[in-house]
């Protein structure tokens, strides 16, 4: 059992992280801007408790909750103020808006570069025990991480949807599942349950493919390549919703609390599938040890910046609606208009964050283990 405070660690400075770099794009693109920042704080906006010290105009602080950062740029509401955010040319106010969501972007490519790298390529063509829940027919059966399928009922596989596929077909039913272990073939019976949740599988295991080293090539490629699905996917929720593709339960957002829960299963399972390896005989197929924290943390980066980048009032893609009438249509919306909209959208934000939160404590979302 991983201790809380080991968990805490790793989400204090895992979330901070994500918010410090997303405030580091906006201070090097307002930098490059020529707009003065007059303060980089080290946490949210709250009480300053020092200033480390100052560097061409920009005031570097430590404030009381220490959670990321926020930069306060000049003129930042004001186009009155020479030199200022508000009042410099609009393609410069949207490479300073777009560069915070930018920057969570490239941190998830580098995250799930690291992924790739670590975890290597899957190979198709056959199949391996991923994962054993406990407690699970799989679990009870015998069946270990790291085994080989075969077969199911006598019926060959080597793809993975068709595996899953026989399964569902014979729920609440014994099957023969042929498996390879350590060069030996022998089969288990084990029968998938009905009853189980969805997310953690009628027969408790998760199914993958063989991997291998994945090259510079691949890495860099793959880490591009997750993160704009992983993006993608988010920018689908609603229109999944919509679709009844997916079920509102699922499509839940979670506020600190609930990522809190989510790093301590990963933190928890990550910790566990080392001691694993650590613990199997030589003799035997060590299990692959899990980066189920790393994952967390792309995503958690991408779902930061796709979020920032929505058209809404108070946020970045907000901010940078309002600047596109200036660019295409060279007339701007009334600055005091738009400060209204975006202080009344702020309110409402923080209310949504205030029910989210209290929902994380109320009803806390049930997040699948192995």
């Amino acid at each position: 059992m991983v201790s809380p405070l080991v968990t805490f660690i790793v989400f204090f400075f895992a979330l901070g992280g994500m918010i410090f770099v997303h405030e580091l794009g906006h201070f090097i693109a307002a930098r490059w801007a020529g707009i003065e920042v007059e303060e980089f704080g080290f946490g949210l906006p709250s009480k300053k408790l020092v200033t480390l010290f100052t560097w061409q105009g920009t005031e570097f602080t430590i404030h009381a909750l220490p959670l990321g950062g926020f930069v306060r740029p000049k003129g930042e509401n004001d186009p009155n103020i020479p030199g200022g955010l508000a009042s410099a040319n609009p393609w410069k106010r949207l490479v300073v808006l777009f560069a915070g969501p930018l920057m969570n972007l490239i941190t998830a490519v580098l995250v799930f570069s690291l992924l790739v790298g670590f975890e290597g390529v899957p190979v198709p063509g056959s199949i391996k025990i991923d994962s054993v829940g406990k407690d699970s027919p799989a679990q009870q059966a015998g069946i270990q991480t790291g085994d080989m399928l075969l077969a199911i009922n006598g019926e060959k596989v080597t793809d993975i949807q068709p595996a899953i596929a026989i399964i569902k077909k014979n729920l609440d039913k014994p099957v023969e599942l042929e498996l390879e272990r350590n060069g030996k073939e022998f089969t288990v019976s084990a029968t998938p349950l009905s009853s189980r949740p969805k997310t953690e599988g009628a027969l408790g295991v998760g199914l993958a493919y063989p991997t291998r080293a994945a090259t510079l090539t691949e890495i860099a490629g793959g880490g591009v390549l997750m993160t704009g699905l992983h993006a993608a996917t988010i920018v689908y929720i609603p229109v999944a919703l919509i679709q009844g593709v997916i079920a509102p339960a699922d499509a839940r957002v979670v506020g600190f609390m609930g990522i809190f829960n989510m790093f301590d299963v990963a933190v928890e399972e990550d910790v566990v599938s080392r001691q694993e390896a650590a613990a199997a005989p030589s003799s035997a197929a060590a299990p692959e040890p899990t980066n189920w924290t790393l994952n967390l943390i792309g995503v958690l980066s991408v779902s930061l910046g796709v979020m920032n980048l929505l058209p809404i009032p108070a946020l970045d893609g907000g901010r940078i609606l309002f600047t596109l009438p200036e660019i295409f249509f060279k007339r701007r919306i009334p600055p005091e208009r738009e400060n209204m909209i975006n202080g009344i959208a702020m309110l409402l934000l923080i209310g949504l964050l205030i029910f989210v939160n209290i929902m994380d404590v109320v009803n806390p979302v049930q997040i699948p283990t192995r």
